[in-house]
């Protein structure tokens, strides 16, 4: 019974949390400044664990190595992708600068996620970052 009424008694104390967070207007939605770290953390954390188990057990489609879909992609980079993720000897453009989170080196990216995650990424967007999904509905 105890545990019970523990229980309880913690899912209201988040409930008033979150209230109090919600109605306090003590968060800043603006994207020309950063959350607070432990809300960054929380976002980010919660990102990379979704992406990671929707992307579980998907691969990335056969044939990407073929050189005409290497060329095909980098038009479509260039053209799509470039402006906000910068390339080699590409700057990201003034779009780029006024997101938040700002979109990321992608040279990085893939120490951080597997070639399954980044196609989930890329075919889904994410939301509330400016990824749009480039896949088919």
């Amino acid at each position: 019974m105890r545990i019970v009424a523990a229980t309880i008694a913690a899912v209201l104390a988040l409930i008033l949390v979150g209230a109090a967070l919600i109605y306090s207007d003590s968060d800043y939605p603006g994207a020309d400044k950063p959350h607070w770290p432990m809300m960054a953390w929380l976002l980010n954390e919660a990102r990379y664990r979704s992406i990671r188990a929707h992307a579980a057990g998907i691969t990335e489609p056969a044939g990407l190595d073929d050189p005409a879909r290497i060329v095909a992609g980098v038009a479509h980079y260039s053209a799509h992708c470039a402006v906000c993720h910068g390339g080699p000897g590409v700057e990201r453009g003034d779009l780029a600068e006024g997101l938040y989170p700002r979109p990321p080196n992608l040279t990085n990216s893939v120490k951080l996620y597997t070639p399954a995650e980044l196609f989930w990424i890329v075919k889904h967007g994410i939301r509330m970052t400016g990824m749009p999904s480039w896949g088919r509905p």
